[in-house]
């Protein structure tokens, strides 16, 4: 947590130094002394990298509709109706039933304290708190440095916001929700195609990469008038901007060739109609299936070791064609069919997120990548904000560890929990990615207990 200082520094937002006769400027980040005292304002030999990711759905599962509850330990997942499309992925991927959050008094910010709790192993002391970095982020300073997006992320219901990686409360990245965009980002001149034999080093990217390295002395000199705070802030903007040096550095070298790396046709823009249609059931199914895979062929090509991908979001405000209320809305307000004993048009959502979630394991799936596939060399992390959303509740979240993380872990497991805390599951993909961690989590969440009935 920092401490917000009164503006003693002046008001300067940039630096400034000599470069090849011209001066060029830096823009700064906002420090405390920039605000008032309220703060208001391969084919190398070298192994197969392995990937992480995650996947996010809202509003749950449908009690006893989802995955059959088991009280031990052991091979075999029983999946219910809601969860059939993962039948055939059953050999493919982990279910962790029976853990608990506890949030030790602190309040349940509805849907919120859930993936922020799951992914930071810290709950939220207020709404919009988000404590500590969330597990993809841990896992790309592992991972993430020698690609050339440290992470990419991803959503197809079209929010930007609603992205669940984050360092902190002020610096939460904002995902991707065009797919044209998505696809210009990725495979623009700035994608070296690793199968082409000619390579030109682009000289925008060269000019770039020096016009950073020029404010080393400068900054030095600026860093000296900051107070401690500021200096920790600008520690951390400074370290991301090597790593833009070191990111900008990759493009100026030729590839290794990847036989896996194939560049995805350019999808087609969205027509006026579509653009309205975007957070209908229907078309966030279909930006889905397109961005997934554009996001799986990046990550084939080691544009990216790190993704992640929201397919709903955490109010689920998306609606079913024709209808007035959206996922979240139903949740609240459908009753419960006396005959069937669930809340039908809800478990309809509940059913085509996990669609979704297949569709995005048979992509990853689809490309051949060394003697397997590229989901064998994959973690990829699914997870939910809520266990049951008509009733808000967080103990029991559904999460699923997909993918073989490259010979790291076994599969097709159910894990029972016990009433352990959910920040086990966090600890254990982390611990598999590489990342030197023996405790996660706070307070009650903190956790030490790897799961080591999955590990190889």
């Amino acid at each position: 947590m920092s401490i917000l200082l009164p503006s003693k520094q002046s008001r300067r937002q940039v630096l400034r130094t000599m470069m090849g006769g011209g001066v060029v400027s830096l823009t700064l980040p906002f420090l405390d002394c920039f605000l008032n005292t309220n703060g208001s304002a391969l084919a190398s030999g070298a192994p197969m990298p392995t990937r992480f990711g995650t996947w996010y759905w809202g509003m749950g599962h449908t009690p006893d509709r989802a995955v059959k509850a088991k009280t031990a330990s052991g091979p075999g997942i029983e999946f219910l109706e809601e969860t059939k499309a993962l039948i055939p992925h059953k050999d493919k991927l982990n279910y962790f039933g029976n853990f608990n959050m506890p949030l030790d008094g602190r309040s349940n910010y509805t849907h919120f304290s859930g993936w922020v709790a799951n992914r930071t192993g810290s709950a939220p002391e207020a709404g919009g708190d988000i404590p500590a970095p969330t597990l993809d982020l841990l896992i790309a300073d592992e991972i993430g440095k020698g690609t050339r997006f440290r992470t990419l992320d991803v959503s197809s219901v079209g929010i930007a916001r609603e992205n669940y990686s984050a360092r902190n409360t002020y610096n939460r990245a904002a995902a991707e929700v065009d797919p044209v965009a998505l696809f210009d980002r990725i495979y623009g001149p700035e994608f070296a195609d690793p199968n082409k034999a000619d390579f030109k080093p682009d000289p925008d990217v060269r000019l770039r990469k020096s016009v950073l390295s020029s404010f080393t002395e400068e900054t030095k000199d600026y860093m000296k008038t900051l107070g401690a705070a500021d200096k920790q802030r600008m520690d951390q903007y400074f370290t991301s901007i090597r790593e833009i040096e070191n990111q900008l550095a990759l493009q100026l070298k030729k590839p290794e060739p990847n036989k896996a790396c194939v560049v995805p046709e350019r999808p087609g823009e969205l027509g006026p109609q579509e653009v309205v249609r975007v957070r209908e059931m229907d078309s966030v199914i279909e930006t889905h299936k397109v961005m997934t895979k554009i996001l799986a062929m990046a990550v084939a090509c080691n544009q990216t070791n790190v993704f992640n991908m929201v397919f709903t979001d955490n109010f689920a405000n998306v609606r079913r064609v024709g209808e007035t209320y959206t996922h979240h809305l139903l949740t609240h307000e459908e009753a419960i069919d006396a005959d069937r004993g669930y809340q039908p048009l809800t478990y309809w959502f509940n059913e085509k997120s996990m669609e979704g979630m297949a569709t995005f394991i048979d992509i990853i799936e689809s490309i051949p990548e060394g003697d397997g596939t590229l989901l064998d060399n994959c973690l990829i992390f699914a997870s939910s904000e809520t266990n049951y959303a008509r009733l808000h509740t967080i103990d029991g979240v559904p999460v699923y560890l997909i993918g073989g993380a490259g010979g790291r872990m076994k599969q097709g497991m159910y894990l029972a929990g016990g009433g352990d805390p959910i920040t086990r599951v966090g600890l254990t993909a982390m611990q598999i990615m590489g990342v030197p961690v023996e405790t996660w989590g706070t307070k009650s969440l903190q956790t030490s207990k790897t799961i080591s009935e999955i590990l190889v």
